[in-house]
Parts: structure tokens; C-alpha cells; sequence
């Protein structure tokens, strides 16, 4: 792993798709030396030399916590699964972190940290948490799993939208928050509890992907048909729309049953889990939504990655009908590479993305590695590139 942490850490509590061009093919189609993208996807991304992992677990930062009334070292084990938003010309970062109150994936307390950075790659670290579990209203939700897997976005009027999982170590729970600083959120709670009279209040929710667009250099949050619209889930992908951004009602199928518009694919390298990735875009092409997909463990699996492996793919939905899949990627766009994405806490290999920004004319994806760190890969639309490489070989 490489050793240059690239993460300057102030120890005070303040501190146009291009590429999508014509809609095309549904898959993508080997290439030397990788795997060309169809037009309407977005991508291929680049890890910058010598800069990955951009965050790594500190132990020396240490915060009061208001639930165990002692001073905790709130990111001392993993930083991970990062959102991503630009705020006063900086791309600012939100982050998991865990403690080390536990053993094991899921065991610990999650809180979300707050980094920002002029070059994408060089990162100044807030010193405390900006979204934790405390003594307040969410308390019954957040304590003690945490606060999970932020994906955010930004209204044109600049208030920031936080989906994020909220973790009693019983159900996960989709919930939303709100800042208009990054640093100071107000907790809204579960997503769906207003929806169908709370029929979903004990739903196992997570990964909220809400539509957004590119505004001059700027992806903000977008109506679809007349309402917010985000796309979520993790075993297969649903929808919901909104009035308010706040309160969200998931789309129902014929039955009266959530409505899956996406699912898992046998054979696939998302054969096991589909999982919401960042803020999906509205294009002239239709709805680009990027996701998480988890190979399975059994022979049912994509024999070119490992069993277990996390990659991550595109999909593209029509967006007069949003749950008509126009494409979909049959291979990875980013799959695990480097070492430091296959080793720590989730050692089958993972990148993991949430964080999704246009800056500078390029655009920046932000993924948890392995489930211990977090890294950047740039897209510079001026310069055509493949996806991640299709393995010639099958993986073990």
C-alpha cells in the first residue's frame, strides 16, 4: 500500500455529461487494454498516480461522544464510502468512519466526517464528525450501528441533501438531512415513514441515489416529471418521488408491492447485490445512473472476477418513463485493481462508489476501498479512455 497519505489534517473542530453521446449499445465491448464504453455511459475513470488511498483511518483524531460521554477515536479504524458535493469552489467530502468499539464488518459506530479539497486529490480533514448519533429524536435509529453511506446532493438554492443509512444494528434505515454549511445538519429521519401510512416504517432501506443535472459546472437536484426522484435499494433497485426532498414514497408495482426496476443478473458481475451509487445525472440521453454490484459466491457468479468481489456498473433509464432500463453495462466500469482496493476490512475486493462531482472541467468518483479506505478516480471528457480491463482469464 502506498504510503503517501495526502491527507492534510487540521486538529481544530472548523477548519454536459460529456461522453454521453448518442444512446447505443447496452453492454460494453472488450477493447485492448480495457473495455469500450458505449456513448451514452460515463467514463473511463483513472486512478491518479501515487495519490490512492485520499483518506485513511487516523487514530490520534479523537471526538467527545455524546452516547458513550467519553472521548473516542471516530475514525481510528476505517474510513470508507464517501459522498461528494463542490461548495465555495472545493470539492468537499463526506466520509464513514468507524471507531474501534468492535470487531468485525457492521460492529462498530459509524460516524460521517467532512473533508475538502482544491485539487480533488489533496485533502483537509475537519477534526470532529459532522453527523453522528447523539441525544436527540434519531437516537432509537442511529445508536450504536451509526450513521452509514452518505450520498448527497445540492438544490439550486444551495441546501444540501444528505440520504444516508442509519444503523441500530436491527433494521438499516434510509434516512435524510439537511445543511446549508456541510457542517451543521438537521436529521429529517426515515425517508419513507409518511408513506402509505407507514405501511414501510420497518423496511430495510438503504443507498439513495436522487437525480440530479448538470447546471453550468454544476450538478444540481432535478425534477422528473414534475417530482424529486431517487432511485434506491441494495438487493435490487426501487424508485421513489418526493415533494419536498424530505418525504419520499416509493413506487408500488400492480400487487402493491415495492416496484424493483432493476435486479441482479446470474452470470454478471452484479449477479448477487444491485446497489445505488451517487447521484444519478439527467442527460439528453436519459437518466444515468451509476451502481454497485456484488458478484456472488456460488457458481451462479461472473467466473472473471472473484467470488464476493464489489465493481461497479451504469445503467441508463428513459426519462419520460424512469423505470425503463434504455442500457445497462454487462461488464464492470471500475472493478478492484490496486492493493490497497483488495485487502483491509473486505479482502474479495471492493470499490465502492457514492461520491459523484464535475470540477474543473472533469469529473471526480469518490469509492470506499474495501471497506477501509477512500479513493478518487478522474474522468477527463477531452481524452478517451476504457473502462477498468476485462480479465482475460477467470479469477479465484
Amino acid at each position: 500500500m502506498r504510503k503517501s497519505f495526502n491527507v492534510i489534517l487540521l486538529l481544530m473542530a472548523g477548519i454536459m455529461v460529456s461522453g454521453c453521446g448518442g444512446a447505443g449499445r447496452s453492454g460494453t465491448e472488450s477493447a485492448a487494454g480495457g473495455n469500450r464504453l458505449p456513448e451514452w455511459a460515463l467514463g473511463g475513470f483513472v486512478r491518479p498516480a501515487e495519490v490512492n488511498p485520499v483518506i485513511q483511518p487516523d487514530p490520534r483524531v479523537k471526538f467527545f461522544c455524546p452516547m458513550r460521554r467519553d472521548s473516542v477515536g471516530w475514525m481510528e479504524s476505517d474510513t470508507f464510502n464517501p459522498a461528494a458535493t463542490v461548495k465555495d469552489g472545493k470539492i468537499c467530502v463526506l466520509f464513514r468512519a468507524e471507531d474501534n468499539s468492535a470487531t468485525g464488518i457492521g460492529k462498530r459506530t459509524s460516524r460521517i466526517g467532512l473533508a475538502q479539497s482544491e485539487d480533488g486529490v489533496t485533502m483537509e480533514l475537519r477534526h470532529d464528525p459532522v453527523l453522528f448519533p447523539t441525544e436527540d429524536a434519531l437516537k432509537s435509529y442511529d445508536w450504536p450501528g451509526g450513521c452509514e453511506d452518505p450520498r448527497i446532493a445540492v438544490t439550486e438554492d444551495g441546501t444540501y441533501v444528505m440520504l444516508y443509512t442509519s444503523w441500530n444494528r436491527r433494521i438499516p434505515r434510509l434516512c435524510v438531512a439537511t445543511s446549508r454549511d456541510l457542517v451543521n445538519w438537521t436529521k429529517h429521519g426515515y425517508a419513507f415513514q409518511k408513506a402509505y401510512s407507514g405501511r414501510f416504517r420497518d423496511l430495510k432501506s438503504k443507498s439513495g441515489s436522487i437525480v440530479t443535472k448538470l447546471d453550468g459546472d454544476k450538478l444540481v437536484i432535478s425534477r422528473v416529471n414534475g417530482k424529486y426522484l431517487m432511485y434506491w435499494g441494495e438487493r435490487m433497485i426501487n424508485i421513489a418521488t418526493s415533494d419536498d426532498l424530505i418525504n419520499w414514497t416509493p413506487e408500488l408495482d400492480e400487487n402493491g408491492e415495492l416496484k424493483g426496476v432493476v435486479y441482479p443478473r446470474n452470470g454478471y458481475f452484479d449477479s448477487a447485490l444491485t446497489e445505488c451509487g451517487p447521484p444519478a445525472v439527467l442527460t439528453d440521453k436519459g437518466i444515468l445512473l451509476l451502481y454497485n454490484g456484488k458478484n456472488r459466491v456460488d457458481a451462479h457468479r461472473d467466473m472473471r472476477y472473484p467470488a464476493g468481489t464489489y465493481s461497479a456498473g451504469q445503467l441508463l433509464f428513459d426519462s419520460e418513463d424512469p423505470g425503463k432500463v434504455l442500457g445497462r453495462l454487462d461488464v464492470p466500469f471500475f472493478r478492484p485493481v490496486d492493493d490497497f482496493e483488495k485487502s483491509g476490512q473486505y479482502k474479495d475486493g471492493t470499490v465502492f462508489i457514492e461520491g459523484l462531482v464535475y470540477y474543473k472541467s472533469k469529473w471526480y468518483l469518490y469509492y470506499g476501498c474495501a471497506d477501509s479506505y477512500v479513493g478518487v478516480a478522474v474522468y477527463d471528457p477531452e481524452v478517451e479512455t476504457p473502462g477498468d480491463s476485462v480479465p482475460e482469464t477467470t479469477e479465484v
